[in-house]
């Protein structure tokens, strides 16, 4: 089995970090597979950004390496962030994001749970996501640290410090368990959970597993309705002027798995 573990900030250090902990708890026989988009901005902190990272994240899809395909699930590691709608419509493989799965994961293993995140800015993000998702009502809290996606890695005992110091108050609010709401606190769970004396869950991981799970049980996205896949028409003024059915999607259907989807992309692009 292959997962695609797609980091939606172009910061290779994070993607790093994300991949070591992806590849912790894979099971034997799993290959984790890591990237990031190749433009975009460094750190997601906002909506604008957000959504900039979600085009670039899409784009990535459309033109990955030959070594990076195919995959048999993508794992999208931003947190509360935009784009997995999109990736679900693209490809022909299950997609699951962080943020659902480290949700689904904590109410397995209590009634209510926490999310401790970046910047106090992103906490509306956070929240909105979980509603839509449907996961919002047995949120105790969302908590910001105050620290930007950046400086998760500067200090890292101060990183578990005020991890830890705001995930108290996720527990005084009434959560049994605490989820970490960034792709940058990939493996810390462990020693966040030691200092609460409650389960923590990082997103990644909970997402790898999860991924393992649906490709295991041979499912994947339905196309029935809401993620069939995008409609035959022209997209004027791209803003790379990549031709999306010749650079991406009839590239990847050339592979046996972890493709866009075989439809065909009538896509035209103007000179920029």
């Amino acid at each position: 089995m292959r997962l695609l573990v797609m980091n939606p900030n172009t910061t290779a250090a994070m993607t790093a970090t994300i991949r070591a902990t992806a590849e912790s708890v894979a099971s034997p026989g799993t290959q984790i597979l890591a990237t990031e988009p190749t433009w975009g901005p460094e750190s997601i902190e906002g909506h604008f950004e957000g959504y900039l990272s979600a085009a670039a994240v899409l784009d990535r899809l459309c033109t990955l390496e030959a070594d990076l395909r195919p995959f048999d699930a993508l794992v999208m590691a931003g947190f509360g962030e935009p784009g997995r709608e999109g990736a679900q419509e693209l490809l022909d493989v299950p997609v699951l994001d962080i943020t659902e799965c480290a949700a689904q994961m904590a109410l397995f293993l209590g009634h209510s749970y926490g999310v401790v995140t970046t910047l106090d800015r992103a906490v509306p993000q956070i929240e909105d996501r979980l509603l839509t998702a449907g996961l919002a009502q047995r949120c105790a809290a969302v908590v910001g640290t105050g620290l930007g996606v950046l400086e998760l890695e500067e200090d890292p005992e101060r990183t578990v410090e005020v991890i830890i110091e705001r995930a108290r108050e996720t527990l005084r609010a009434g959560a049994e368990v605490v989820c970490l709401g960034c792709g940058g606190m990939a493996g810390l769970q462990e020693r966040v959970s030691a200092a609460l004396g409650v389960p923590v869950v990082d997103g990644v991981a909970a997402a790898v597993k999860f991924a393992e799970a649906v490709v295991g049980l041979g499912l994947t996205t339905s196309t029935a309705r809401s993620f069939a896949p995008p409609r035959p028409k022209r997209i004027g003024g791209w803003p790379l002027g990549v031709h999306l059915a010749q650079a991406g999607a009839a590239a990847h259907r050339q592979s046996a798995g972890g493709v866009a989807r075989n439809h065909e992309l009538s896509v035209e692009t103007s000179d920029v």
